[in-house]
């Protein structure tokens, strides 16, 4: 690698890092074309973090649509903006920014009102990451394993972006209830007709909830699953075997009634015998 290759990917990087982080424009003394401290320098780097402050909070809040909607507007500008500055992206796809957006929140002070705001920020970014997913097979899976193998010796495989978030709060129900509608709605305070009358019943009962993340086409679906359900698919994304996640499950939960709907829903893609090593 040259010298001069290795000069200019050192300017990016500090470039990058006063962008991202705020630094002094000092930093980048040295790197820059224009004289130190010069006004012209000041106004470029200003005018560079604005801008991509605002594609930052753009792009959180395509990714967390409902977190946006929760806390409204000015809250989102103000909390997308220390987001960025604390935990700036590391990469050029700002689809890949927001990760750790839910444990950012839960450290938030200022909206512990909102207990429920961080697992629903974990629910955005799974529906966010389901929606970048791979396709998956569209071959049907071997089902005739099923009577060749014990299920002790079988494993599933679920399509790439299915998952599952148990939660303490009715995040299922609180996400439904905020598609197509965007702008400030307090789940106790439900000022559109009965669009919330699932959320308040869900608040006032103190329901837990699993929400199940699936590829509908180029759609993401969520929906809130039974415990026995929840502990089997658990399992079954954990990697654990048929047997492990069926006594995971217990005597409520239907295997064959599930089998059906997942190859319906096309959760399910592939059968391997355990002495196999699962496909990621």
């Amino acid at each position: 690698m040259s010298a001069a290759f290795e000069r200019e990917a050192q300017r990016q990087q500090l470039l990058l890092g006063a962008l991202w982080r705020a630094a002094p424009v000092e930093a980048l003394n040295g790197w820059l074309a224009s004289p130190r401290g010069s006004d012209a320098t000041m106004q470029g780097l200003a005018a560079y973090r604005g801008n991509a402050a605002a594609i930052a909070e753009r792009a959180l809040a395509v990714a967390c649509p409902t977190v946006a909607a929760l806390v409204g507007e000015e809250t989102f500008h103000r909390l997308a903006r220390d987001f960025w500055q604390q935990q700036p992206p590391a990469c050029g796809d700002l689809g890949e920014w927001g990760a750790a957006l839910p444990a950012f929140i839960a450290e938030q002070a200022s909206l512990a009102s909102e207990p429920y705001l961080a697992d629903s920020a974990r629910l955005d970014w799974l529906v966010h990451a389901a929606s970048r997913a791979a396709d998956g097979p569209a071959a049907t899976p071997p089902l005739e394993l099923l009577g060749e193998h014990a299920p002790d010796a079988l494993h599933l495989r679920l399509r790439a972006g299915c998952a599952l978030l148990a939660s303490a709060w009715p995040v299922a129900t609180i996400w439904q209830a905020h598609q197509g509608h965007p702008g400030r709605q307090q789940p106790h305070a439900d000022t559109h007709g009965e669009r919330f009358a699932a959320v308040r019943s869900a608040f006032a009962a103190g329901a837990h909830e699993a929400a199940w993340v699936w590829r509908d086409g180029l759609a993401v679906r969520v929906e809130a699953l039974d415990d026995a359900t929840a502990a089997f698919v658990g399992a079954v994304l954990q990697g654990q075997t048929l047997a492990a996640a069926l006594d995971a499950a217990g005597e409520p939960f239907a295997f064959d009634r599930w089998l059906v709907q997942a190859l319906q829903r096309r959760w399910l893609v592939g059968i391997q015998p355990a002495t196999q090593p699962t496909t990621p």
